[in-house]
């Protein structure tokens, strides 16, 4: 699937020479998508390996994800 035409964003927190950061990117209707992957509307990678493996999310999954974020669910 070839995601390089998609709008990424990550933290503006983030240092200007990339460090250690995920970019998220929003999926639209015109983005071809695996049969497996229909429901996908966000998707995240890692800043440094641009050509990489990416996370596919539903929306109920990204508010999650977000969510937990937020609140440090995910801190050891």
């Amino acid at each position: 699937m070839d995601l390089s035409n998609l709008q990424w964003r990550k933290s503006s927190f983030s240092s200007p020479n990339g460090g250690d950061c995920v970019e998220v990117a929003e999926l639209d209707g015109a983005t071809h998508r695996p049969e497996h992957k229909r429901e996908a509307t966000h998707v995240v990678r890692d800043s440094k390996d641009p050509l990489g493996p990416v996370l596919y999310f539903s929306s109920p999954g990204w508010r999650a994800f977000v969510n937990g974020v937020k609140t440090s669910a995910f801190d050891r």
